[in-house]
């Protein structure tokens, strides 16, 4: 009896462990693991694993691992489904390979990497690797380090 009680007590502190990892970067809002779907683990704004919750480790302005945080160190990794790097997912204009950086690779409009940029694989609203494809189910995907 005591062996089950420990086992059920290590398994409720694995699920509730912070992670990002399975989270997709995308403007699908039915998608069950889009950052755009409000009623999902990864969209909402009540869940502490969003990126839309601003009190959250991963929303919130002050968490170094934010995507909003203007200074954030470790943001999000943003990783096509072909496994291709695009960066991290942050709002800190001068590090080196984040998506706010236009003049970094991961940032730049005109770079062929870079989700910012409206004509390329990984940033056209018509490719299914994109994250602005509204329809997309293969949308990049968030990674924490």
């Amino acid at each position: 009896m005591l062996r089950t009680v420990v086992l059920l007590g290590s398994l409720t502190l694995i699920a509730s462990a912070q992670s990002i990892t399975g989270c997709r970067l995308s403007a699908n809002q039915y998608d069950p693991n889009s950052t755009s779907n409000v009623y999902g683990r990864w969209g909402s704004p009540y869940s502490p694993d969003s990126i839309n919750n601003r009190y959250g480790k991963y929303g919130s302005p002050y968490s170094p691992y934010s995507a909003t945080n203007p200074y954030a160190t470790d943001a999000p990794r943003i990783t096509a489904e072909d496994g291709t790097y695009l960066g991290r997912y942050s709002a800190n204009r001068f590090a080196q390979d984040s998506t706010s950086n236009e003049f970094g690779q991961h940032g730049s409009p005109f770079a062929p990497n870079s989700i910012n940029n409206h004509f390329g694989l990984y940033g056209s609203p018509y490719s299914s690797q994109s994250p602005t494809n509204p329809y997309t189910v293969t949308a990049p995907v968030l990674e924490e380090d």
